[in-house]
């Protein structure tokens, strides 16, 4: 991890398929031996249950499929359990097909052809305090048991068993945002890949000035990570500002000297996402900086995103951590706007939210706690006056991704700093 960030960072090595499937089992190899024990002790459950059929996965099964399963085998059930007296937890499979050797398989189809009542057998011989299954109000992470599967599952149980059923909400909560060792030491490199990919766009490799439009760049993205055999998890944004226009000029506006370019990108790589906001300036003919009104902007933002870091407390709500933050920026007479989320397996991850770019009050999607251990995308923005533009109010945006280690927050790659200048010519 760096607090510096290059302006246009060579692009490291990406693997080849074969050697990014090692890494994906290695980290979920991983994972399943040190997370699930201590988010179930956490959470004082000692069964878990998750159920995904074929290309409908609930969102926790589809990370804990080994890299050559590509989607859940007709119906996939996974259940851990926790004997207690510090027993390693079971993982079992009760499914037709195998799952790498990362859970037990526990099911003959040929003995028992009810695959619901082969669940609640293993569960009547375990006899669990709680059963989670994942449903849940709040967030998608928690919410893959579908109703019809449901009713099968507690059709086939004992009576008396369905008593004991609890959420599994803060399981894949848990499960997902929390990030290991191994992830934290290919993350950095990830977000490099990213900040390395913007860098060129953000050239004269990509823009000519009063020649490629907004969507050129878009797309040019979308070449790129098609190249390199990468994915966006979401479709690339180019935006400009100028003097004089309201707004974010998107789509077929042609770029142009004077121009302050936004981008936000994000890619998927080893099933870690990245989520990366810059900025860059067009200079005009003579030029060979930024206007100082724009340079101040940036530097302001980069002032809530101080505060923002050193308002992260774990235990605190992400209601809290935003609340707290808001007051400082406003108390030193900024203009912010502040809408950052967890990072991890999704691009918008499982976690609380601190803040939406709609709503800076508070909401019920940011009461959970800050976690340690967690990834963040640093996402805000500073709206600032620029002289040299007459005095129009600019929205400076940034978005930079970062891990929480319960103390600190440190960036992953560094952060932008200085606008990227591009040349006219």
């Amino acid at each position: 991890m760096t607090e510096t960030e290059f302006v246009r960072p060579e692009l490291p090595v990406i693997l080849p398929q074969r050697d990014r499937a090692a890494v994906i089992d290695e980290i979920l190899a991983e994972r399943l031996e040190t997370v699930i024990p201590a988010i179930m002790r956490e959470q004082g459950v000692d069964f878990w249950l998750l159920m995904s059929r074929e290309y409908f996965e609930d969102p926790v099964t589809a990370t804990m499929l080994d890299a050559e399963s590509m989607h859940a085998r007709r119906r996939t059930i996974l259940v851990f359990h926790d004997p207690g007296n510090g027993q390693p937890v079971e993982r079992l499979t009760v499914s037709r097909y195998g799952l790498a050797d990362l859970f037990e398989a526990s099911w003959s189809p040929e003995a028992q052809p009810d695959q619901w009542q082969a669940v609640a057998d293993i569960i009547t011989h375990r006899d669990p305090a709680k059963i989670a299954v994942n449903f849940s109000d709040l967030t998608a992470f928690g919410d893959g048991m579908t109703l019809s599967q449901y009713r099968a599952f507690t059709e086939a149980l004992p009576e008396g068993y369905e008593d004991r059923i609890v959420s599994g909400e803060a399981l894949s909560i848990r499960w997902l945002e929390s990030r290991t060792p191994r992830e934290l030491e290919i993350y950095p490199g990830i977000v490099r890949i990213a900040h390395s990919i913007i860098g060129t766009a953000f050239s004269r490799e990509v823009i000519t000035p009063g020649k490629t439009s907004v969507e050129e760049v878009q797309w040019w993205y979308r070449e790129r990570l098609a190249e390199l055999g990468l994915t966006p998890w979401f479709h690339p944004s180019v935006g400009v500002q100028r003097q004089g226009r309201e707004g974010m000029l998107r789509g077929s506006e042609v770029i142009q000297p004077g121009d302050l370019l936004w981008t936000d990108f994000g890619i998927a790589y080893l099933r870690l996402n990245t989520d990366t906001q810059h900025l860059a300036y067009v200079l005009k003919p003579g030029e060979t900086r930024a206007p100082a009104g724009l340079v101040a902007g940036l530097k302001a933002t980069n002032r809530v995103q101080d505060l923002l870091l050193e308002s992260f407390e774990a235990g605190l709500s992400g209601n809290e951590v935003l609340a707290r933050a808001r007051a400082k920026a406003l108390a030193e007479g900024l203009d912010p706007s502040i809408y950052s989320h967890p990072i991890g397996f999704h691009g918008h991850g499982a976690g609380t939210a601190i803040g939406f770019w709609d709503n800076q009050n508070g909401d019920p999607r940011g009461a959970y706690p800050v976690q340690a251990g967690t990834t963040w995308s640093i996402e805000l923005t500073n709206y600032h006056k620029v002289p040299e533009w007459g005095g129009q109010r600019v929205d400076f945006r940034s978005e930079e991704d970062a891990w929480f280690d319960g103390e600190r927050v440190r960036f992953l790659d560094g952060r932008q700093t200085e606008l990227t200048l591009i040349p006219f010519d």
